[in-house]
């Protein structure tokens, strides 16, 4: 039986013969947690019990529960833009290269920025390809801004061959801004 957890993982269920630890009977099922800090660690789950209802075919027991973990990227930290050198520097990457940068513009008093730099170092280790950058407002000339043509906070953009091609303005919920942002990456890219 697969069952889909909230988030991003998968939860396995599968049968098997164990005791359960206060009976004689052989009804549990086996698995352990794979992946993050969690690795090899069994969750139990009962499965019917001394008293109610039971499974269908066997005795009450343990269940253990086997969890899958697909965002298991390593978080890779992006890098500062604090000068039009750096941000040409950037561009210019991309454009030798032939690969996108993702550049997040934010502000140190913006708490949604703050909150989505973590979840942005998380994609940028889905995607190795693709370079991450950030630009704190606050500390640029405005002349670096007005390049980037932003009007609001977080925004993160998307540029390939140094031309600007999509962006996300992220006021709303972040794992909606981290959906925006994985879509804008893979039809861009």
């Amino acid at each position: 039986m697969a069952l889909l957890a909230p988030g991003p993982r998968a939860l396995r269920v599968r049968e098997v013969a164990a005791p359960h630890p206060h009976s004689s009977t052989a009804a549990a099922a086996c698995s352990t947690v794979v992946g993050g800090g969690a690795a090899g660690r069994a969750l139990w789950l009962w499965n019917g019990g001394g008293t109610g209802m039971r499974s269908r075919s066997r005795g009450g027991g343990r269940v253990r529960a086997e969890a899958y973990f697909w965002d298991v990227a390593k978080p890779v930290e992006m890098e500062e833009i604090d000068s039009m050198e750096k941000l040409d520097d950037a561009l210019g990457w991309s454009v030798e290269n032939n690969q996108p940068i993702v550049i997040d513009w934010m502000a140190a008093w913006c708490r949604k920025c703050i909150y989505l730099m973590p979840r942005l170092e998380k994609i940028a280790g889905e995607y190795p390809g693709v370079r991450f950058y950030y630009v704190d407002v606050n500390k640029v000339p405005q002349a670096v801004v007005k390049r980037g043509n932003i009007t609001k906070m977080p925004t993160i953009q998307f540029w390939k061959d140094g031309e600007w091609k999509d962006e996300v303005i992220g006021g709303h919920k972040a794992w909606l801004v981290m959906d925006e942002v994985r879509e804008m990456i893979r039809k861009n890219k």
